[in-house]
């Protein structure tokens, strides 16, 4: 499954959002100068460009309602969640509460991270205004402290929220499958084989995976 937030805009909270990540142009002009695959890749997409999401426990819950869902199901569960808790913040949630969050379309278990989530920002539990001096393993390690948060959910927070510049998500299907598809004729593709590939990404390999899930879903 590819990540749910990678099409999210501008925070439901209004958050300022920069419209285009301020190291994207040049990491375009170097993967394409020193990676063949990227020499072709990139041009297919225009002016198409990473959009984050300002709101970090928007994007947290965001991850969480996507993680094991096809696509389908978790765009109409966070639907769902949007209409039930239309000023999504932490004291809302908890407020909603667990039976009616439930009938959003979530799992038990998902409910219960979203609930735990919740208790974590509202006790500031997590330092959101120190993550932006905070190397990215930092941030993974204070993240996955939160039931639910894995170190994909992680990823995908520092890539969306964080927009960092050097993320590679191991863990994501979408990908392994770009790589596979792209660099080995959809030959299956080991963890060893994509950082192999991905050394020559260095420091940009969160803009090559952009690129890698846009080749199998060209909508951003």
């Amino acid at each position: 499954m590819m990540p749910l937030s990678k099409s999210t805009g501008a925070s439901a909270a209004g958050a300022a959002v920069p419209p285009v990540p301020p190291y994207w142009e040049e990491a375009k002009a170097e993967l394409m100068k020193r990676d063949r695959i990227m020499k072709k890749l990139i041009p297919q997409f225009g002016d198409l460009h990473l959009v984050g999401n300002g709101d970090p426990f928007l994007t947290l819950a965001r991850s969480i309602v996507g993680q094991q869902s096809s696509a389908k199901a978790a765009e109409t569960a966070w639907t769902n969640l949007m209409e039930a808790v239309p000023k999504f913040t932490p004291a809302q949630v908890i407020k909603t509460g667990a039976e009616n969050l439930a009938a959003c379309g979530l799992s038990k278990r998902k409910t219960e991270y979203i609930l735990d989530l919740a208790e974590h920002f509202k006790a500031k539990l997590v330092h959101v205004d120190k993550w932006g001096a905070m190397d990215d393993e930092a941030v993974i390690t204070e993240l996955i402290q939160i039931r639910g948060i894995t170190r994909w959910t992680a990823e995908m927070f520092l890539i969306f929220n964080q927009l960092r510049p050097n993320v590679l998500p191991l863990d994501d299907p979408g990908l392994i499958q770009g790589i596979s598809r792209n660099y080995f004729s959809g030959e299956p593709v080991s963890r060893s084989d994509a950082r192999e590939v991905s050394a020559n990404w260095e420091p940009w390999r969160t803009v090559a995976t952009w690129y890698l899930w846009r080749s199998l879903d060209p909508v951003a």
